[in-house]
């Protein structure tokens, strides 16, 4: 049987971290994390978040791993929806990643993020 996209995501979040857009602000203010939009590149260009790298999930695990070899380091995905941010978090968590959130508010949250920091 397939499984529905609320169902898959509804699964995948038991999974992971999740955060709001100011919680995620707070913390990589202090942890230095790194915020990455797993967006498309036609998405991400339209309209980027301040801070963000733009990683499409589809290559997701590959270019982490070129960028980031510290498997500890806090690490902030977004995406429109959540939906792929969650399931690309579930797929870092697979390659080792221990300390991965994904922001689950709406877009213009997300834009504001470098706004909670100051």
């Amino acid at each position: 049987m397939l499984k529905t996209l609320p169902s898959l995501l509804q699964q995948a979040s038991q999974n992971v971290q999740l955060v709001t857009a100011k919680q995620a602000a707070l913390e990589m203010s202090k942890n230095h994390g790194l915020l990455i939009d797993v967006r498309e590149p036609a998405e991400h260009a339209a309209s980027p978040a301040v801070g963000a790298i733009n990683i499409p999930r589809g290559v997701l695990e590959m270019k982490m791993l070129e960028i980031e070899k510290q498997p500890e380091r806090p690490i902030y995905l977004h995406c429109a929806s959540s939906l792929r941010a969650v399931l690309a978090a579930e797929q870092l968590a697979r390659v080792g990643y221990s300390d991965v959130s994904v922001i689950t508010c709406k877009m213009d949250e997300v834009h504001k993020i470098h706004q909670y920091c100051e």
